[in-house]
């Protein structure tokens, strides 16, 4: 005791600068966190806060029964598996190709960059008005034959979450696409010299060195899109009611919480909602960790 005692005496500077940080995180991350896992518990809403009751265990009974709640996963797997699809490869071909560039590299990098930066609603916006019914897409499919007459893609069953899909690999592709050109810049050139010197081919080089030598950045990038992936809002938020539209092709996982919580005012179950898409994460992510990093390392 005396021992740890002196070591915080010691250290005191270190604690006292870092004290801000665990102080907010305290507040913003870990009270919220322990604060919705005992509403889980109850039936409690925001209009009569005093009326809360305890029902033990069944709201996640309900959460584990619940197929809206499935469905919004399954919407937003299905959008991730077209987005994480296209970003990567999309990313892996520009970078691949700006790297080979010797003049306006930095102009090219800088273009496709820029919807990142972009707010997320005007890009919702300007994405929406392009794949539109009235928008220069689908007009000119309309004129060459591949389409009898515009379709309203947000009323579909099928094309809501491949077309947002698209438009989101429009706005974060350039992410993508910095982080792989940084992986393609660390490998040694002296590979690919060897390689053609026995006569590889690019295509091979391209499959047996470039391809094995990114597994870091690939591995980062496909966590990280899962993650965030299942977090998805704003872009069903803007284009479809609180539902999730007619089908419910739209829901996802934190848009049937924030319905829960602020339309229907039901807190303790909107809390099991949040916290078994959390688990759900949680298990994608210790699954990629366990299958994919030992293919990193």
């Amino acid at each position: 005791m005396a021992g740890m005692l002196k070591q915080i005496r010691k250290s005191r500077w270190g604690y006292l600068f870092i004290s801000p940080w665990v102080i907010l995180y305290a507040l913003f991350g870990i009270y919220p966190l322990v604060l919705s896992f005992y509403l889980t518990f109850f039936d409690y809403n925001f209009i009569q806060p005093q009326d809360r009751a305890f029902v033990g265990i069944s709201n996640w009974v309900q959460g584990i029964l619940d197929e809206k709640f499935w469905h919004s996963l399954f919407n937003v797997i299905y959008n991730q598996a077209i987005f994480i699809t296209l970003t990567i490869g999309l990313g892996l071909i520009v970078a691949v190709l700006i790297k080979q560039v010797r003049w306006g590299a930095r102009f090219f990098r800088t273009i496709f960059f820029t919807p990142t930066i972009v707010s997320i609603v005007v890009v919702m916006i300007i994405g929406n008005y392009i794949v539109g019914p009235t928008g220069p897409v689908q007009s000119f499919l309309v004129k060459i034959g591949w389409l009898d007459e515009a379709v309203f893609w947000t009323s579909s069953r099928w094309l809501a979450m491949p077309i947002l899909a698209l438009i989101n690999t429009w706005k974060w592709f350039g992410i993508t696409m910095i982080i792989l050109l940084a992986g393609l810049y660390t490998i040694d050139p002296q590979l690919y010299e060897a390689a053609s010197i026995d006569g590889a081919s690019s295509w091979k080089m391209f499959w047996k060195i470039t391809l094995p030598l990114l597994n870091p950045q690939l591995f980062f990038l496909l966590v990280m899109d899962v993650i965030n992936g299942l977090q998805m809002f704003t872009e069903v938020y803007m284009n479809f009611d609180i539902t999730g539209g007619l089908y419910g092709q739209g829901l996802t996982p934190v848009l049937y919480l924030y319905g829960t919580a602020f339309n229907r005012s039901n807190v303790g179950y909107a809390s099991t909602i949040g916290l078994l898409l959390a688990l759900v994460i949680a298990v994608f992510t210790l699954i990629q960790f366990r299958y994919l990093q030992r293919d990193v390392s």
